[in-house]
C-alpha cells in the first residue's frame, strides 16, 4: 500500500468518529496537485521539522504550506479531494460550496492551538455561528476529541495541542444545514526509515517502562585502617630484645612468635611464682599431717586449725603469682629461661609497623609492632554540613577508587555528630570487605552516596535523550520511521532517566544511536530552508 492510500485509509477511520458528509473538494486546487513537479513530489517525502519552525507565529506561516512545500509537506487529502490555498489569516484554507474553513496553529505561552475562522460565500462568520470539532489521531493510534470555543473573533481549540505535531487532523464543522470536513497530516519532527535503513544505521530500540533509579551524591574519602581489628603490640614489660621473629609486611596468624625480650622484671615475677609454688605444697603436707594428728587425738585442735590457715595463706599467694604472669601473657616457665619473654601476635594480620631491633632495650608500653587485620578496612567519607542530612547511618554507598579502576559496595556503619571547627565537615565511615586485599589504606576514593531508590513508572537510557532546539527529546519508533517526543525528565542515575511527562511505559524508543536520527534531522531541516 502506497503512503498516499494509507494515509487515506487512516482518513477515513477517523471521519467515522466524527459526523459523516461530503469532504472539501476544490477542482482547481487538485488540478494545481496533478501538476506539481518531481522536485516537489520529493519535497513532500522530506523527513522532519524540528520544533521551533512554527513556535510564536502560525504554523502555516512558518513552514510556508501553499508557495513552498506546495502544500503537500505536512498534509494529505484523501482519494478525491483536495485543499485549498492560504487564508486571509495564512491558515489552510478548506471549501465546500459556499462554505469555508480557514485552520492554523500557533504557539503562545509555551502552547500550541488550533485557531479557526469560518467564512459563507466569502464573508467571514461570527465564532459561535457555527460547530467545530477535531479528531486528532497519533501514530501511536490514539486519539483524541478536540472541540472549540470563540475567543478574540475567532475559534480556539480547548486544549493544548502536545508535541510532538505528527498526526491526522480531521475538522468536522457543522453551520446550519450545511457540513464541512477537512483532513491533513501534520509531520513535524519526523524521520523517515524503512527497517533496512534502521538495522543499517546502527539505532537499537527499547521499550521504555518500569525501573529502579537511584540518585547519589559523590563525595571524597580515604581508606583507612580497620581500627576495631589494628593492634599496637606492647611488650608490658620492660627488656633487651634477644631475637625478632618477623619482618615488616609479613602475615602473621594468632599466636605466633614475634618477638623475644630478657626481662628482670619477668625473672623476678617467675621467682616469686616458683616460691610461692613450693610454700604451697609445705603448707598442704603440713595440714595433712596435723588433720590426721588431730583426727587420732594425738595433737591439739589448734595445730590443726593453724596448719589449715598457713595453706590456705599460700594458696592466695600462689595464686597472686600466677594472675601477675597471666597480665603479661607469660607461663612459669623454669630452668634459665625465668627472664625469657616471648611477644606473640594477638590475631591474624599484616605486620604494618615495627619498631624493635636485635639488642634494643624497650620500655614497657613501647609500640613496638603495628598488626592489622585487613580483611576488612574503613572507607572514612568527609561529609560537608550541607550533604549531612543525606548521609545516613545504614544508607547504600558505592565506592570508587581514584588510582585504578576498582568499586565495591557497603553499607554506612558510622556517622559523626561533630563538625570539624575549621573544615566545618563531619567524617561518616563504611566497613569495607577486602578479601583480595585490594583496598589499601591510604588510598582516595568517590563515594557514591545513594539519596533515594525508587522504583518510576517510565524510564529510559541516558544515551536516548538529545537536546533540540534546547528541549529534551527522545526519537520514539512508528511505523515508517521515527518522531521527536519531547520529554520531561525527573530522578537520573547511570543507567536510567525518569520520564515525568513526555513518553508512555512500552513506547519503543532509540536507545542507542539516537544521535545518528538527530543528525538526519538536521539534514532534513536544512534541505526545507529555502
Amino acid at each position: 500500500m502506497s503512503k498516499r492510500k494509507a494515509i487515506a485509509v487512516t482518513v477515513a477511520a477517523i471521519l467515522v468518529l466524527i459526523a459523516g458528509g461530503l469532504y472539501v473538494v476544490d477542482s482547481k486546487q487538485a488540478d494545481r496537485e496533478v501538476g506539481q513537479s518531481k522536485e516537489e513530489s520529493t519535497h513532500r517525502e522530506a523527513a522532519a521539522h524540528t520544533d521551533g519552525e512554527h513556535h510564536g507565529e502560525p504554523v502555516s506561516e512558518k513552514h510556508g504550506h501553499a508557495n513552498q512545500h506546495a502544500d503537500g509537506e505536512h498534509h494529505e487529502k484523501a482519494e478525491g479531494a483536495a485543499t485549498a490555498g492560504k487564508g486571509p489569516h495564512g491558515g489552510r484554507m478548506f471549501t465546500k460550496d459556499k462554505l469555508a474553513l480557514e485552520v492554523t496553529m500557533a504557539e503562545a505561552v509555551g502552547e500550541a492551538r488550533f485557531q479557526a475562522w469560518l467564512f459563507d460565500d466569502g464573508k467571514a462568520l461570527a465564532p459561535d455561528a457555527a460547530k467545530l470539532a477535531l479528531a486528532l489521531a497519533r501514530p501511536d493510534g490514539e486519539v483524541q476529541n478536540i472541540s472549540f470555543a470563540p475567543q478574540n473573533g475567532a475559534l480556539v481549540s480547548s486544549v493544548a495541542i502536545a508535541e510532538p505535531h505528527v498526526f491526522d487532523a480531521a475538522f468536522q464543522l457543522q453551520y446550519g444545514a450545511q457540513n464541512l470536513q477537512a483532513v491533513f497530516s501534520q509531520e513535524e519532527g519526523k524521520i523517515e526509515l524503512s527497517e533496512t535503513q534502521v538495522a543499517a544505521s546502527g539505532v537499537k530500540l527499547e521499550s521504555a517502562g518500569v525501573a529502579r533509579v537511584r540518585t547519589a551524591i559523590t563525595l571524597p574519602g580515604e581508606i583507612r585502617f580497620n581500627e576495631d581489628k589494628t593492634a599496637h603490640v606492647v611488650p608490658r614489660l620492660a627488656g633487651v630484645v634477644e631475637q625478632v621473629a618477623v619482618n615488616l609486611g609479613q602475615q602473621v596468624k594468632r599466636g605466633q612468635l614475634l618477638a623475644v625480650v630478657a626481662s628482670t622484671g619477668l625473672a623476678e615475677q617467675r621467682s616469686e611464682l616458683l616460691a610461692a609454688q613450693k610454700r604451697y605444697s609445705f603448707a598442704r603436707i603440713t595440714y595433712e599431717r596435723e588433720k590426721k594428728l588431730w583426727e587420732e587425738k594425738i595433737s591439739a585442735e589448734q595445730d590443726y586449725q593453724q596448719a589449715r590457715q598457713v595453706m590456705n595463706e599460700a594458696e592466695i599467694a600462689l595464686q597472686n603469682a600466677r594472675q601477675k604472669l597471666n597480665v603479661f601473657g607469660a607461663s612459669a616457665g623454669g630452668g634459665s629461661a625465668l627472664n625469657r619473654y616471648e611477644i606473640r601476635a594477638p590475631f591474624d594480620g599484616l605486620v604494618t609497623e615495627k619498631h624493635i631491633a636485635l639488642g634494643e632495650a624497650v620500655a614497657a608500653e613501647a609500640s613496638i609492632f603495628t598488626i592489622s587485620d585487613l580483611s576488612t578496612v574503613w572507607a572514612e567519607i568527609i561529609v560537608p554540613a550541607k550533604d549531612l542530612n543525606l548521609v545516613r547511618l545504614g544508607g547504600k554507598v558505592k565506592i570508587s577508587a581514584t588510582a585504578f579502576e576498582s568499586t565495591a559496595s557497603g553499607s554506612i556503619s558510622y556517622v559523626g555528630a561533630l563538625l570539624g571547627e575549621q573544615t566545618r565537615t563531619a567524617k561518616a565511615r563504611v566497613t569495607l570487605a577486602n578479601p583480595d586485599m585490594a583496598w589499601r589504606p591510604g588510598l582516595f576514593v568517590n563515594v557514591d552516596v545513594v539519596s533515594s531508590d525508587v522504583e518510576v513508572a517510565v524510564a529510559v537510557q541516558p544515551q536516548a535523550i538529545q537536546d533540540l532546539d534546547g528541549k529534551q527529546v527522545v526519537f520514539v519508533r512508528i511505523a515508517d520511521g521515527f518522531m521527536v517526543q519531547p520529554v520531561t525528565t525527573g530522578r537520573a542515575d547511570s543507567r536510567q532517566v525518569e520520564i515525568v511527562k513526555g513518553l508512555k511505559a512500552g513506547a519503543r524508543y532509540a536507545a542507542e544511536g539516537s544521535y545518528v536520527l538527530k543528525s538526519e534531522l538536521g539534514k532534513s531541516t536544512a534541505e526545507h530552508a529555502h
